[in-house]
């Protein structure tokens, strides 16, 4: 399979690579790295690099940013101004347009895998905005599953937080098992290898 993988040069998405390159064609891209320079808050970024890459068989997103913060700091506000607003550009609508555009360029039958996290159903302190953002994408991807044309297949991988992520998330996780990122990245390619679509593979 010729695959895109987008979020290429991060801590998941490098384990991500090892474990879908032993059998294919992997395309990485990124916003500073990668064969192909792809921001997921610019629309005109995500069109280009897929034009650029041309026809494939899997695109998949091991990419997304969101704000961890208390409650107290978020205040209502207008998009932009919000401390939500990086997780709704980067990680829900980054990753919503990505599908939206790779519709266009997969092959029939091809298939897109999105990332959420453990947030979307465990919460925990000054995760609101990732909880937010996990469940939308996440209601997403169960919803566009139904209407994919071409025979295209659309799943999510949710991991828990990664063992290797800890020196940075272990105050925000205390009491949640990590995972490895290589055992989460065997759950991409039971996406993009599989058969199923409109799941939410759970690495807990």
């Amino acid at each position: 399979m010729r695959i895109l993988l987008v979020g290429a040069s991060g801590t998941l998405g490098r384990a991500v690579q090892a474990e879908l390159a032993q059998r294919h064609d992997v395309i990485a891209a990124g916003r500073n790295s990668g064969s192909i320079r792809m921001d997921l808050t610019d629309v005109q970024s995500i069109r280009d690099g897929l034009k650029q890459v041309g026809e494939l068989d899997a695109v998949v997103s091991a990419a997304g940013k969101v704000t961890f913060a208390p409650l107290s700091d978020f205040k209502a506000a207008p998009f932009g101004e919000s401390l939500h607003t990086l997780g709704i550009s980067d990680k829900l609508l980054g990753q919503v347009n990505l599908a939206l555009a790779a519709r266009d360029c997969l092959r029939d039958g091809g298939s897109i895998t999105l990332t959420t996290g453990i947030l979307s159903e465990q919460p925990i302190v000054a995760g609101t905005s990732a909880s937010l953002v996990n469940g939308a994408v996440e209601a997403f991807v169960r919803a566009a599953a139904i209407e994919l044309p071409r025979g295209l297949r659309i799943n999510v991988v949710s991991p828990n937080v990664l063992t290797e992520a800890m020196p940075a998330y272990a105050p925000f996780f205390r009491g949640f098992e990590p995972v490895s990122a290589a055992r989460a990245a065997m759950a991409f390619s039971r996406s993009v290898e599989g058969a199923q679509t409109g799941q939410i593979y759970k690495v807990f």
